[in-house]
């Protein structure tokens, strides 16, 4: 009780009351404004419009770096198909050039079968039949000439002049062998003799 008379105790008490009372107040007065400022600010927070594209803020750069991007993989995606369809066309072209390399190379086999070429230690001894064959008559050369196979009769020909040969082919379409009539044999020699030419001029150029 001695205390409670002491006047600098009694003034502190009161002083430590009327804080306490003063703080009480205040947060009875604040308690709704608080309440309404943490209310405003979730509200503001779910009204805030979520990010886009992965970016906490979008802006009109941004937009037209999006369409300029999008414009160039539209490009390249063109680009793409339209290699792809190249590469297409030249499988089909490389398949159809080897097509017609195989039908080639078995067209000159053909040829390089029916085409007949005078080797270097026959050309000697075939050179003097020639000779031989020039110097007689058209029937004397027409009747040896269908004893001797095709080969070899193209070979002494193609060593012939035309003007020699000629009269021999004119012989032999007026004769008549065991066969029949030697004309066809003498358009199957010219033909014969036509290709070993060809492919004579074919070698030289």
């Amino acid at each position: 009780m001695s205390l409670l008379r002491n006047p600098l105790v009694s003034a502190g008490f009161a002083l430590l009351l009327s804080v306490a009372v003063g703080a009480w107040t205040i947060w009875r007065a604040l308690t709704p404004l608080v309440a309404q400022l943490l209310t405003a600010r979730s509200a503001a927070i779910s009204a805030k419009p979520k990010k886009e594209k992965g970016w906490d803020f979008w802006t009109i750069e941004i937009e037209n770096l999006s369409n300029e991007l999008k414009e160039q993989k539209a490009v390249l995606q063109k680009r793409a198909e339209l290699l792809d369809q190249r590469e297409q066309r030249l499988a089909a072209q490389q398949k159809e050039l080897a097509t017609m390399r195989g039908e080639i190379e078995g067209l000159r086999n053909e040829i390089s079968e029916k085409v007949i070429a005078i080797r270097e230690d026959e050309a000697k001894n075939l050179r003097a039949l020639a000779q031989t064959y020039t110097n007689l008559t058209p029937r004397a050369a027409v009747s040896i000439i269908r004893e001797l196979d095709d080969i070899t009769a193209v070979k002494i020909l193609s060593l012939m002049k035309p003007d020699v040969v000629g009269p021999i082919f004119e012989e032999m379409s007026k004769t008549t062998g065991a066969d029949g009539p030697l004309a066809r044999r003498a358009a199957i020699l010219s033909e014969k003799l036509r290709l070993m030419k060809a492919a004579k001029a074919a070698n030289a150029s």
